[in-house]
């Protein structure tokens, strides 16, 4: 499985394969925080989705 995940994270880094390795294992400590930045955005954009129409009932039968 690590040998089809770091052929995934792109080319190999250099001819010594621990160093290939902890190349790898640092692309995806990047990916994962990629990962878990974004899934806090998404996270607090769905968390205030619809705050104007709880804080002010006006708007909501404006925009209705």
């Amino acid at each position: 499985m690590w040998r089809i995940w770091v052929k995934a994270l792109g080319e190999k880094a250099s001819p010594c394969s621990r160093e290939s390795d902890l190349v790898a294992l640092i692309r995806s400590l990047i990916l994962l925080s990629y990962l878990l930045t974004n899934m806090f955005i998404v996270a607090g954009v769905v968390r205030h989705w619809n705050d104007d129409a709880k804080t002010n009932p006006n708007l909501s039968q404006i925009r209705s």
